[in-house]
C-alpha cells in the first residue's frame, strides 16, 4: 500500500523513528488473524519490528505505542499481544477505539515511536 497511496511505513530523522498505522496484513495484502485480535497485533508488530530493522533500529528502542481499537472491550487480548515485543522497553502506551478501519476485518492498528540509543 505504501507506493499505491504514497506513505512511508516509518521514516528515521537524526535518531527518531515514526511507525506510522500498522495494519493486520500479510505480503499479499491479506488480513492475518481474521476475528482475532491478539493474532492481528502481532502481525502489527512483525510488520513494525522489520520497519524498525529496515532503519537501523529493533524494538528495544520503542518509547511510545498506540493501539488503535475497533472494540475497546479487545484492550486485553490486545495489550497481551503487545507485551510479546515491548515488556522489555516498556514504551508508554495509549489505547482507544474508533470506528473503523478502511479493511472492515482489521481490528487493530499499531503506531510506534521509537528513539534510537546513541
Amino acid at each position: 500500500m505504501e507506493t499505491i497511496v504514497g506513505f512511508s511505513r516509518a521514516v528515521r530523522v537524526g535518531n527518531f523513528i515514526a511507525v506510522g498505522g500498522t495494519a493486520p496484513v500479510d505480503a499479499d495484502g491479506q488480513t492475518v488473524g481474521v476475528g482475532d485480535v491478539f493474532q492481528q497485533t502481532k502481525q502489527c508488530f512483525e510488520i513494525i519490528k522489520a520497519a524498525l530493522e529496515q532503519a537501523g533500529s529493533g524494538l528495544q528502542d520503542i518509547v511510545r505505542t498506540r493501539v488503535i481499537l475497533t472494540d475497546i472491550e479487545n484492550w486485553k487480548d490486545a495489550i497481551e499481544a503487545r507485551k510479546l515485543y515491548c515488556l522489555d522497553a516498556r514504551p508508554v502506551d495509549t489505547i482507544m477505539a474508533i470506528d473503523r478501519f478502511v479493511n472492515p476485518e482489521w481490528l487493530v492498528e499499531i503506531e510506534v515511536d521509537a528513539v534510537v540509543s546513541e
